[in-house]
């Protein structure tokens, strides 16, 4: 057992102190029961339990009070909860591996019926003939594969892009640059596991894959999305009533239009790597 009165020297920073943790950057003095194979056991299911733990508070929490997480962030306290960054990196391989409603992915098929689909097709078509294809469905598979790969890359480019007009619309907050793109995280979060997680599972469920077309989608992304939007601008701007209302409704054409410029940036990133 180590003694809490005996001095050592910090295997980290070499500063001299007494106790079992350094008090320049706290790291701690690692004796013989640390080694124990009973502590590596506690260790795992601290590990395992802490991060499920946080992991689901974190998920319930952007749900029931979204902004709330970004907002403790962004005011400094960041030890009890997750951030959102980290449930973005596993919502996001999460939405990567399995298979999902389409959301910060897109298909050819879906580029092509995009309001940019005249250019898309002239984009296909001049590839093709380079890459000496003859038909559009073989290219159509070739290329579903690239974009998966790099939506997953590019995706966090949506948070920034769609973090812009909170940057204009709520200047007047007390808010930097960082603490909007935090939010915007959280939003991003929030419509992965609602908008494609969840809601592809609930689909699959109750088979309702037939009914899910174009018009519905929207009409669940605008719903859901202008929920987050209310109660984060409450929460996390201290907004409150018809500019509230207001603000959020603009945020909600401005999401639409960002998604539409991230999958434009996402096809062409897609088609010049062929």
């Amino acid at each position: 057992m180590i003694s809490t009165t005996q001095e050592h020297i910090c295997k980290n920073c070499d500063n001299r102190f007494t106790g079992l943790y350094c008090n320049l950057c706290g790291e701690k003095v690692f004796g013989k029961e640390d080694r124990s194979f009973r502590m590596f056991l506690n260790n795992i299911f601290l590990a395992l339990t802490l991060a499920d733990s946080r992991f689901l508070k974190g998920l319930w929490l952007m749900v029931s009070k979204p902004g709330f997480l970004s907002r403790e962030l962004a005011e400094g306290r960041k030890v009890k909860y997750i951030r959102p960054l980290s449930v973005f990196f596993l919502l996001n391989l999460l939405y990567f591996l399995f298979p999902v409603i389409q959301l910060f992915n897109a298909s050819l098929r879906t580029q092509i019926n995009s309001f940019q689909g005249k250019l898309a097709v002239q984009a296909v078509a001049t590839r093709m003939t380079r890459l000496g294809f003859h038909d559009v469905s073989s290219f159509g598979i070739l290329y579903d594969q690239k974009t998966a790969g790099f939506a997953k890359m590019l995706v966090f480019l949506f948070a920034v892009v769609a973090s812009l007009p909170l940057n204009l619309i709520y200047r007047s907050r007390n808010r930097y640059f960082t603490d909007h793109v935090g939010l915007s995280i959280e939003l991003v979060c929030f419509n992965l596991l609602i908008n494609a997680l969840l809601l592809t599972l609930l689909v699959n469920l109750l088979g309702l894959g037939a009914r899910l077309d174009e018009f519905v989608l929207t009409a669940i992304f605008i719903s859901t999305n202008l929920y987050f939007l209310i109660r984060s601008g409450r929460i996390f701007y201290k907004e409150k009533g018809m500019r509230l209302i207001i603000k959020s409704l603009f945020m909600i054409t401005v999401l639409k239009i960002s998604l539409e410029v991230y999958r434009a940036i996402l096809f062409y990133v897609t088609i010049w790597s062929m």
